[in-house]
């Protein structure tokens, strides 16, 4: 192992370009191998800062597979980057098999503070944000109602992301399972042109979206018990 041997974790742009910082080009001009889980969404990044450096793929579907050749890579030396599609690795997106990894092998592991829609959503959202409970992505079918019920008695915000297709649904179990008149804010497209806040009640919220293009990616902030 040498003093090189270390991972980056590089935070790109959920929407806006300007959102980089300088810090996370000269980790990844300066690195010696860009891993992304898309190489093609990741190469227009590098595209756009002139960013020449060598890129691999690295996704749920080949992590366990490349894992050894990626520690042989940091033990003879290597700084190596690691992109998600868009916003912090780990944070309902891969990455966190190679950090795990990584630190068995007591390799340095460094995150780049940056761009995240979980942050911008809570704070804009009005509600409590000293405390709050990130859930991330629900279950798609099986166990989804199981693990709402689980937090009807939360008292902190709680923070959800959803698709444009499971948006209306979300909503209507959240209405059912909390109750129409629970403060929701639900935040679409962060950091990108059409950035938009819907608040209120579900209820509220509901026909709000209801009367716009359901597009974007969307982060829901539910108020917790009272």
């Amino acid at each position: 192992m040498t003093a090189e041997s270390k991972i980056t974790l590089v935070p790109t742009p959920i929407g806006n370009l300007e959102d980089m910082s300088i810090r996370m080009i000269n980790n990844l001009k300066m690195c010696g191998l860009i891993l992304a889980e898309d190489t093609r969404q990741t190469k227009k990044l590098l595209n756009h800062f002139e960013i020449n450096t060598k890129i691999e793929s690295f996704h749920q579907n080949n992590e366990h597979a490349k894992l050894p050749y990626v520690m042989r890579l940091l033990a003879e030396g290597n700084h190596i980057c690691y992109c998600s599609d868009a916003g912090t690795p780990g944070i309902s997106d891969p990455g966190y098999l190679l950090v795990r990894e990584a630190i068995a092998n007591q390799f340095e592991v460094e995150c780049l503070p940056g761009p995240t829609a979980l942050i911008p959503a809570l704070v804009v959202s009005g509600l409590p944000c000293d405390r709050f409970l990130f859930e991330g992505f629900l279950p798609h079918k099986k166990g989804r109602q199981k693990r709402l019920l689980n937090l009807v008695d939360e008292e902190r915000t709680i923070v959800f992301y959803e698709s444009p297709h499971r948006i209306v649904k979300m909503l209507d179990q959240l209405g059912e399972v909390f109750g129409l008149t629970r403060e929701v804010s639900v935040s679409r497209e962060i950091s990108k042109l059409h950035e938009t806040h819907y608040r209120g009640t579900i209820e509220e919220v509901q026909h709000l979206i209801q009367q716009q293009p359901i597009k974007g990616e969307f982060v829901v902030c539910l108020a917790g018990k009272s």
